[in-house]
């Protein structure tokens, strides 16, 4: 019987990252979404480009957790991303692009706490990444759900998403989806 659990993690532009785990094995989707923001209601993609709403740009991750556990996802997040740049990835700048963990529950809190603590062991600059309660999630509209498979051609998709998505098939070829 599986156990589905849920993580919430902003990397830079959603595309990147839901494409990416909805290829890996466990996670049952990948759902581009926004949260952390203090606006009520929910706010458009416009309003949170702007860098007012204090929204994230997210992927919620439903997973079996008898598959793929919280700690190997933080590890995929950390290397799926630049965790050492504040609020900014690549071409990407502002708050709404910033690198979160935003936990659902005191267990994933402490996890994401002790894996960073662990990544920044082996890194030369620090990381940034804000670890945050979960507050105010909702999924992105529906054109930015599967963006990269419905849009591979697509400028962004062609020069950032497809590179990354290349960069993170190899160095997980073994947890992906058969």
């Amino acid at each position: 019987m599986s156990k589905i659990n849920q993580a919430t993690l902003g990397a830079g532009c959603f595309w990147c990252v839901e494409t990416f785990f909805n290829e890996v094995s466990g996670i049952h989707k990948a759902i581009s979404g926004y949260s952390g923001g203090k606006v009520p209601g929910t706010p458009t993609y416009r309003e949170i480009c702007s860098g007012l709403t204090g929204h994230a740009e997210v992927v919620r991750i439903e997973y079996d957790a008898e598959i793929i556990s919280f700690e190997e996802i933080l590890h995929i997040f950390y290397t799926a991303h630049d965790p050492t740049t504040l609020n900014r990835q690549g071409a990407d700048v502002g708050t709404q692009y910033r690198s979160v963990i935003f936990y659902h529950n005191e267990e994933q809190h402490e996890i994401a706490k002790n894996i960073t603590a662990a990544v920044q062991e082996s890194m030369t600059q620090t990381i940034v990444t804000e670890i945050s309660p979960l507050i105010n999630y909702f999924d992105a509209e529906d054109y930015h759900q599967n963006y990269y498979k419905q849009n591979p051609e697509q400028g962004y998709c062609a020069m950032v998403v497809r590179p990354k998505l290349e960069r993170l098939r190899k160095l997980y070829a073994d947890k992906l989806k058969k």
